[in-house]
């Protein structure tokens, strides 16, 4: 199976990951104690219930340095595993199962964290009607494999850069010198979705009018919301944002807002508690 991801190199990201690790004296440890020839079979398991995300990733670790390298992948990305699941079996040069492995167990254990993590969220907005959306916080220069694992654990993403959508905010609109002006720049720009944040119940009038195509509801609790969006009245998708939390994540999604974003997604998510142990054949 053949892993793709827009804009995503997984050859550059293997390779980089596995120079920082080997630098240019490579694995000294399993090259002064495995013999060259040893072969390893060894199993990838999950020691906690989780959502997994990162196999196909894991994977191509394991082949760039030992391409014969039998692997037989057990779950698939997105299924939710109990603990002790068996997520994937391997067997080829031992030296490459062990230099590979610290990579492939990081890149798998942060990114099942990551999708384990969505998944709770977005179980706690079954029923609401509302979406829930990852957000631009996320570790340099692994925002779309972050993405991906959101996407996993059931989020939708929200914009994945600086260029797929204007998102107007306080420092914008205090320069610009007022939302309305800040949405007509952004309008005049060619810009066709403008999100436009508001923290207030007040400015949204202003903002609807100036032509914004979707309103950040920021830092609103859950009465505060559910009048935002009776004023709103369906005329432009809603979005829930600020400060968010799996205890409270559900009150507000029963607001009627169309969206809840939360950055701990990626921000603050745990480590899967993943394991891989080897014999030797």
């Amino acid at each position: 199976m053949t892993f793709t991801l827009s804009g995503f190199d997984l050859h550059a990201f293997v390779t980089a990951t596995l120079v920082e690790d080997l630098g240019e004296a490579g694995d000294i440890t399993s090259a002064a104690v495995i013999p060259a020839d040893a072969r390893f079979a060894g199993v990838m398991d999950s020691r906690d219930a989780i959502t997994v995300a990162g196999l196909s990733i894991a994977e191509a670790f394991f082949r760039a340095l030992d391409p014969d390298m039998h692997i037989e992948r057990l779950v698939e990305d997105g299924a939710r595993v109990a603990a002790g699941t068996d997520l994937m079996r391997l067997t080829g040069n031992a030296r490459a199962l062990l230099t590979a492995e610290r990579s492939a167990l990081n890149t798998v254990q942060h990114l099942s964290g990551v999708a384990t993590l969505t998944r709770a969220y977005a179980d706690k907005l079954l029923g609401t009607g509302a979406t829930l959306l990852d957000t631009r916080k996320t570790l340099p220069g692994l925002r779309v494999l972050e993405k991906y694992a959101t996407r996993a654990g059931g989020a939708r993403n929200h914009r994945m850069g600086l260029w797929d959508a204007a998102m107007i905010k306080d420092n914008h609109v205090a320069v610009a010198g007022g939302v309305a002006e800040a949405v007509r720049r952004a309008l005049a720009a060619g810009i066709k979705e403008v999100i436009v944040e508001v923290d207030r119940v007040d400015q949204i009038e202003p903002a609807l009018a100036a032509g914004a195509t979707r309103l950040l509801l920021d830092n609103m609790d859950p009465p505060t919301l559910r009048g935002a969006v009776t004023l709103v009245g369906g005329r432009v998708p809603t979005e829930a944002s600020g400060g968010v939390r799996l205890e409270t994540i559900r009150a507000i999604g029963e607001t009627g807002v169309t969206y809840v974003s939360v950055g701990r997604l990626t921000q603050s998510a745990p480590a899967a508690d993943i394991g891989l142990d080897f014999t030797s054949i």
